[in-house]
């Protein structure tokens, strides 16, 4: 196992205060990068429309509030998307703005320049600041002043986090050898929301010690909690918390812990106990369950032994000591792309549920179970904790609903075949710091041509995928974090691993006769879309939030041009639809190879539709208008 240094700080003994990773040349490079992806992003979302300068070309312009120009070049791809080229963003000169100006429609005079000054950035040289774009394109970017300010902090610490990610970083050939959950530290984050790393709440200090690049191990401390506020759910084989706990503690831990509700002279067997997380015990539990703990029914315990690593999603946490033991995710009350990251009551409840009912129809079907081998690592037990007021009041933001629980899910390695090893989808999009890509390493390491590399990845993931679609009318959200590619011992993909899976499941709401078997109390969380959307899922998830991203680096470090990359994707949908022709009548409904499909917006969520308001219920991605399709046969 991997040496990790052990953080023993604590609250009144801070570390010596040290930012390496702070230094002006990490930092413009980070910022380079986030620049290039703010212009491309907000470009495919159509939030700006950069103006190409000549018929054809790739050099682009973009006029701002004060009258000023970004000139850049961008290369196009499928989905209507834009890859900017970091190096190439610079600002207009005067003679090239005026230029401009001559061949281009009458427009309004400029807002009177109230903003940072122009000339921090002289005209012609490269421009590398987000934070000063922000400022200088608030009114382009349509910006209330609340957002605004919300969002210069989000992406400052963004920046901060891929500061520390640049500083440290590794070479592809040393990222192919460190294991699935060490390799989750160096991710760099969501590849389509510019603010993926914000984590509002999160001090420097708490940065420091609980985020995945840190790589810092921690001892998760316990609580125990009375079951007149708490409840447990456990699948079949963990139907009482007593099971669950004699596989995740020792006994001299269990011990300890119903010690210590004795000495208070309170029965052990009243409560439940699970870890929390300390940055949310001290922000959030004590706070808001004060009086829960002065009444005896919330009672802190120590930590148990095992050092547990904190992966992307943050409020997930690995065992490294015993691999056997189960992952553990807690609420963690930060807003990080999109929503607070608590756990929501209801679907907290009736996550071992879902898993039984999920794993049930992978169990009983022989496609799933043998042929595609996949693994759905189910949340197989839970204790929610109820708030005795914030829980019963329905307009109250949904983040304080989220506060308090714990959910196991199964753990990864003893389900992996001897040889194989896993890593998330999304470490397929890294690249080293001489710009070597990930996927370039392990193709190369497999011996395999790269499009016969390519043809097994896209059989290991999209099989189990589209039937679970077609044949059940159900989805997961196989993001770049959920999705997760398990490799042979010659690093060939071979099938797929989905993780929280739970939280993402979605069915279709036209009935089907496949979800006659579903329990009452998964059909009562399921959410549900029509056909025509649910296809989405996969869309959004895989291809429009992976393989957009995937293609174009295939085609700069493979020589896998992206028009054949999308006709590899197309030839496994129509080959699984050979294999299932019965479900030809599935197939139209849940139609993946339509012309166009809805552009589904996830920065528009941020900059226009919720900002950083609170509401009651989770957001969800905005829409705005249509896409080609690049899996239509006329592409």
């Amino acid at each position: 196992m991997p040496k990790y240094p052990v953080s023993h700080e604590s609250a009144e003994s801070p570390a010596q205060l040290s930012t390496p990773e702070l230094n002006r040349v990490v930092w413009d490079r980070a910022a380079a990068r986030m620049l290039a992806k703010m212009l491309g992003e907000f470009a495919y979302e159509e939030v700006i429309q950069p103006v190409p300068r000549s018929a054809g070309g790739d050099t682009y312009t973009l006029v701002l509030d004060d009258g000023g120009s970004l000139i850049f070049t961008a290369g196009r791809g499928v989905y209507g998307s834009w890859r900017v080229a970091p190096d190439s963003i610079r600002e207009a000169t005067t003679a090239e703005t005026e230029a401009d100006a001559l061949g281009a429609p009458p427009a309004e005079a400029p807002a009177e320049h109230t903003g940072p000054p122009r000339d921090r950035v002289p005209a012609g040289v490269p421009f590398r600041d987000p934070l000063l774009f922000l400022a200088r394109a608030r009114r382009l970017l349509g910006l209330d002043g609340a957002t605004l300010g919300h969002l210069v902090r989000e992406l400052t610490t963004t920046l901060t986090a891929d500061a520390r990610l640049d500083h440290s970083a590794l070479a592809v050939a040393e990222l192919a050898d460190l294991g699935y959950a060490e390799l989750e530290g160096h991710q760099t984050g969501h590849p389509w929301i510019v603010a993926n790393k914000g984590r509002l709440g999160f001090s420097a200090t708490d940065a420091s010690r609980f985020t995945p690049e840190a790589r810092k191990p921690v001892r998760l401390p316990w609580i125990a909690v009375s079951s007149r506020i708490a409840a447990y759910r456990g699948v079949s084989s963990l139907a009482t918390a007593e099971q669950l706990y004699a596989q995740e503690l020792d006994p001299e831990v269990r011990e300890s812990f119903a010690a210590a509700l004795r000495a208070r002279g309170l029965d052990p067997d009243g409560y439940y106990c699970l870890p929390v997380h300390p940055w949310q015990w001290d922000e959030w539990i004590v706070p808001l369950f004060a009086p829960a703990i002065a009444a005896g029914d919330i009672v802190p315990l120590h930590a148990d032994p095992d050092l547990r690593l904190p992966q992307q999603s943050i409020r997930t946490f690995v065992n490294l000591e015993r691999p056997d033991r189960h992952t553990v995710k807690l609420p963690l009350s930060i807003l990080n792309t999109l929503v607070w990251r608590g756990l929501p009551t209801e679907r907290t409840l009736a996550a071992p549920a879902v898993t039984g009912w999920v794993q049930g129809l992978r169990d009983s079907d022989p496609f799933l179970r043998d042929t595609c081998g996949v693994i759905l690592l189910g949340e197989v037990a839970s204790v929610t904790v109820e708030h005795p007021l914030y829980d019963h009041l329905p307009e109250t933001p949904y983040q304080f609903k989220e506060i308090l629980g714990a959910i196991w899910r199964e753990p990864l390695l003893p389900r992996l075949a001897p040889g194989e090893r896993a890593r998330t989808l999304a470490s397929l999009l890294l690249t080293d710091p001489q710009g070597r890509a990930f996927t370039a390493e392990l193709v190369a390491r497999s011996g395999l041509p790269p499009t016969v590399w390519l043809n097994r990845l896209f059989a290991a993931l999209l099989p189990p995928l589209l039937h679970f679609l077609y044949r059940y009318g159900t989805v997961f959200s196989p993001h770049g974090e959920n999705a997760i590619v398990v490799f042979d011992g010659q690093d060939v993909p071979v099938r797929l691993a989905i993780k929280d899976f739970v939280d993402d499941v979605n069915i279709s709401a036209r009935p089907l006769p496949e979800h006659d078997t579903m329990p009452h109390e998964v059909r009562r969380v399921l959410l549900t879309e029509e056909p025509a959307f649910l296809t989405q899922f996969i869309h959004s998830g895989l291809f429009t939030g992976v393989f957009r991203f995937l293609s174009p680096l295939c085609e700069e470090q493979l020589g896998v041009p992206e028009a054949e990359f999308w006709s590899l994707v197309r030839t496994e949908i129509l080959r699984h639809h050979t294999r299932f022709p019965e479900l030809k009548d599935r197939f139209e409904m849940f139609d993946m190879l339509t012309p166009r499909i809805e552009r589904l917006c996830l920065n528009r969520n941020r900059l226009h539709l919720d900002g950083y308001r609170d509401r009651p219920e989770r957001p969800h991605a905005a829409v705005h208008g249509t896409v080609p399709n690049p899996l239509h046969p006329s592409a």
